[in-house]
């Protein structure tokens, strides 16, 4: 049995990235700096060091998605779970705002009446929103695929998508759409993510553009 080690509460996470450093270089895995945080802060959400290799950025991602916090963006899950764990006074302070509309009692009445999932809906009403929009889906591939219709549709195209639903139906094949696409997005290919990865990824974002550093 492993013995137990006693850390003061402030220390816990600074403590846990050590760990995650530690294991990472033992591991010989050398993060991209400007990715650094991010990947760090999914591993540290999940203790799975899988998000090293399967978390992918479009070109210059990193820039792109702080750019977008640092000028008031707002930030839409697809689920309340998401929503709670984002730091939504370090958003508020960029003039952004966090959204989940998946409970909205509208939101289901019309996806019943349409027969359609609710992340459907409510993707169409983030898409409505009057300012650049930061979409972090963690649940739902049909919340990807909603967004990625939208585009070739003509309609609005998601500023910036992280896609990292959990799952087996439609998950993988959701992720891949915007692979291509000159959308910019974090995705996690494979079966793994979920909504704490989504709110770890915000949140990575959120304090590199409130510190302005992309290492721990």
């Amino acid at each position: 049995m492993k013995d137990i080690e006693y850390v003061k509460p402030e220390e816990i996470e600074k403590r846990s990235f050590e760990i995650i450093t530690k294991e990472l270089s033992e591991k010989g895995i050398v993060l991209p700096k400007d990715r650094e945080l991010i990947i760090k802060r999914a591993i540290h959400t999940s203790a799975d060091f899988d998000y090293a290799k399967t978390l992918t950025f479009s070109e210059n991602a990193v820039d792109v998605a702080l750019e977008l916090i640092k000028n008031g963006a707002d930030i839409v899950t697809d689920t309340n779970m998401g929503l709670s764990g984002v730091n939504k006074k370090v958003l508020a302070a960029f003039g952004g705002e966090a959204h989940c509309f998946m409970a909205d009692e509208d939101v289901t009445r019309e996806a019943k009446e349409r027969g359609v999932t609710r992340a459907t809906v409510s993707m169409e009403r983030a898409l409505s929103i009057d300012k650049p929009v930061i979409f972090a889906i963690g649940n739902a591939p049909t919340a990807l695929i909603s967004l990625y219709d939208s585009v070739k549709k003509g309609g609005r195209k998601p500023d910036f998508v992280i896609g990292v639903p959990v799952g087996f139906v439609n998950v993988e094949a959701a992720k891949e759409l915007f692979i291509d696409t000159d959308i910019p997005y974090i995705i996690n290919r494979g079966r793994k993510g979920g909504s704490n990865i989504a709110a770890a990824i915000c949140n990575a974002l959120l304090y590199m553009a409130r510190d302005g550093k992309s290492t721990i």
